[in-house]
């Protein structure tokens, strides 16, 4: 009996200590933002979460747009963004903006760089890489925190684990902007049904014991990430297949709105229709697995093999994109193998990190656009292609499929394709289409994109976050 009463007073005090650490911590950080929020004149202080904000992809777009968008309707509230670039400048940063993305803002932002990014990179986990990022996202959060307190906390890139932190501990109001759930329940299935991929590897899908575990895994981490997630005061997701997945987790309707992300699209509706284009397929991506560039390769391999040896060498395969880290560059030089394996190197080409100009330009001579990702959360790289007159072949899921890729009235707007296969014979038939035929499919595709313009993200976001912003001014 003495013995259990001691574990118990010992179990009290851990509990009181902590609950005293949090007090104290909370009560210091509130110090440190009415520190913060004078020394910028006492104006409000938003920040946005975005540890890779000169990555350069649709991401970053989404991210500069909401900037740029409440700079114009609140020219008083001081922008924050946390980001771990500690390799660039903010102007670096602010110019890589312009040029790949034609943003410019109309005052500079405060950047607070972060020195733990590390911890949410995924070479950091190879095993139980979603819990661990999602700590090291919580770590990376509290650096971020004692770093600057903001009145509003906006997480811009995914990293929900840091939402209940900024809300408990900062006592910040917080709201996200979802591009893709950390885990789904396609996710869910895919490892039920033991099918390979790359986050499912061939060791696991040949083990019921292990799928199982992982099934189990994800389970617990989903009830994890749908507490989270609750912490948000309002909720962006940025397509009909995100919503439908962070609704199941989440479960806080109310308060998640649809906005689909901002597409350059008034910059790539100026290329003309009958503009004179090769017998290029183009590909715009991050060089991350999840894109499935080995897809695009061997089914473009194989439509090749269909084509006569005299005229093989006018179809190309364009692949731009860019690499955030060691990882991304990595894959470039294995997929330059596998073209190598496949004796078409003289067929593909890899541009990466490319400028606005120089993208704007192989859209306008490209005949084809490529997308591979499975379950793509939205696209923002296919309707940039849709809108450049590029006749689009994208992954027949997630975004594309319920969102982008949809007829308008009956008539086509691109092609869907789900294995080698299936794209090969798509990239046929593409290449097989008449002029009129061709003018048509980019006609109805340029009239459907006009729904995912920078105009009516703007809207839709400053909708949502108005009462938060208003509140705070």
């Amino acid at each position: 009996m003495t013995i259990l009463c001691c574990l118990l007073y010992v179990a009290v005090s851990i509990v009181i200590l902590i609950a005293l650490t949090l007090l104290f911590l909370r009560l210091w950080l509130k110090v440190r933002r009415r520190n913060y929020r004078a020394s910028v004149g006492g104006r409000c202080v938003l920040g946005f979460f975005h540890p890779y904000c000169n990555a350069g992809g649709g991401g970053e777009r989404v991210l500069w747009v909401a900037v740029r968008a409440i700079q114009k309707k609140y020219p008083s509230v001081h922008i924050v963004v946390y980001t771990g670039d500690t390799d660039a400048t903010p102007e670096d940063i602010s110019q890589r903006a312009r040029q790949r993305f034609n943003i410019t803002l109309q005052r500079p932002v405060t950047f607070v760089f972060l020195t733990k990014r590390r911890w949410v990179e995924a070479y950091m986990y190879p095993h139980l890489t979603l819990l661990g990022q999602s700590l090291g996202s919580v770590l990376l959060g509290w650096e971020a925190l004692w770093k600057c307190v903001p009145d509003i906390y906006i997480d811009s890139m995914g990293y929900a684990f840091t939402l209940p932190l900024f809300r408990y501990l900062g006592d910040c109001t917080v709201g996200c902007y979802v591009h893709y759930p950390t885990v789904s329940t396609d996710m869910l299935e895919k490892v039920s049904t033991r099918q390979e991929g790359h986050n499912n590897p061939s060791f696991i899908t040949k083990s019921w014991f292990l799928s199982t575990v992982k099934v189990q895994y994800y389970k617990l981490f989903a009830l994890l990430y749908g507490w989270a997630g609750r912490r948000s005061h309002a909720a962006i997701v940025n397509s009909t297949w995100t919503f439908d997945h962070i609704q199941k987790l989440w479960k806080m309707k109310d308060r998640t709105h649809i906005v689909y992300p901002p597409c350059d699209i008034n910059e790539f509706i100026k290329i003309p229709l009958d503009a004179k284009r090769s017998k290029h397929i183009l590909s715009i991506s991050q060089f991350r697995p999840e894109k499935d560039h080995p897809l695009q390769i061997q089914a473009f391999h194989k439509f090749l093999s269909g084509i006569p040896d005299n005229q093989k060498s006018s179809y190309k395969l364009l692949l731009v994109g860019s690499c955030r880290n060691q990882g991304d560059k990595d894959r470039v030089e294995t997929l330059q193998k596998i073209c190598s394996d496949l004796g078409i190197t003289e067929n593909v080409d890899f541009r990466l990190n490319v400028s606005f100009a120089d993208l704007k330009s192989l859209m306008a001579s490209s005949q084809v656009g490529l997308h591979t990702m499975w379950n793509e959360h939205f696209g923002i790289g296919v309707v940039e292609l849709m809108a450049a007159g590029c006749i689009i072949l994208a992954h027949n899921s997630g975004g594309p499929k319920l969102d982008i890729v949809v007829p308008i009235n009956d008539q086509p707007t691109g092609f869907l394709a789900s294995d080698v296969k299936s794209y090969a014979t798509c990239m046929a038939k593409i290449f097989s289409l008449s002029d009129r035929e061709r003018m048509e499919i980019q006609q109805s595709a340029q009239t459907h994109v006009h729904k995912f313009s920078d105009a009516e993200f703007e809207n839709g976001f400053l909708s949502v976050f108005d009462d938060l912003i208003t509140k705070c001014t």
